[in-house]
């Protein structure tokens, strides 16, 4: 079938997912909807994700929104049709209130752009302080994800091993899992298979096993 059925497909599974991570406890889930690098591939299929984008915004972000779930679109939406662009910016503004979980989706985002443009922003709003004052905090704050905590668990499906450009900065300690199926077929059952990876492993974030069980060895 052609790429866009799967496209299709995909989107259609999003909604489930949402309201599975929230039972499940997660608070903020981000989707890889569209990349930067994307604009290169066919321009019928390109023409399909944004039609997806915008029907999603259309149908599902309603009953999502009363559910409680609050939208954030990360990415450079600015180079999106000016429609689609106003339909993100009502969508967000519509569920900035929800808190039960935020759905990031990283629209022509890539990891590479968001740490350039989030080192112009720190430049922009700090015009009297050299370069050398950005800090890691700093720039943390002017990435597209501020206010949005860093990645615990990454998911890769379709049985590649590579993030693709995504979230390369706030993925610095994140857990990387890596299964052979397809988005489109990604269901619950396949992301409890992930949550429960998740749990076996112990997250040290630089300190020994030791420390993190609260038996500091010297």
């Amino acid at each position: 079938m052609p790429r866009t059925v799967g496209h299709a497909k995909g989107a259609a599974g999003v909604r489930s997912l949402v309201e599975l991570s929230a039972k499940r406890g997660v608070e903020c889930l981000t989707l890889f909807a569209f990349s930067t690098e994307n604009w290169q591939r066919p321009a019928e299929e390109v023409s399909t994700l944004m039609g997806l984008f915008v029907q999603y915004l259309e149908k599902e972000m309603k009953d999502l929104a009363a559910a409680g779930v609050r939208l954030k679109v990360i990415g450079d939406v600015a180079g999106f049709a000016p429609e689609l662009h106003q339909r993100i910016k009502a969508a967000e503004d519509a569920t900035s209130a929800n808190r039960l979980i935020t759905m990031c989706v990283a629209a022509n985002y890539g990891g590479r752009w968001d740490v350039v443009q989030a080192v112009k922003k720190w430049q922009a709003a700090n015009p009297s302080l050299p370069l050398e004052e950005l800090n890691e905090d700093g720039l943390a704050e002017s990435l597209s994800t501020s206010g949005v905590p860093d990645v615990d668990l990454l998911i890769r499906t379709g049985g590649e091993q590579r993030i693709s450009n995504f979230l390369l900065w706030q993925s610095a300690y994140a857990e990387l899992y890596f299964t052979d199926a397809l988005w489109p077929d990604f269901d619950d059952k396949e992301f409890d298979k992930a949550l429960a990876w998740y749990a076996q492993r112990t997250r040290r974030f630089g300190q020994t096993t030791e420390q993190v069980d609260g038996l500091i060895k010297v």
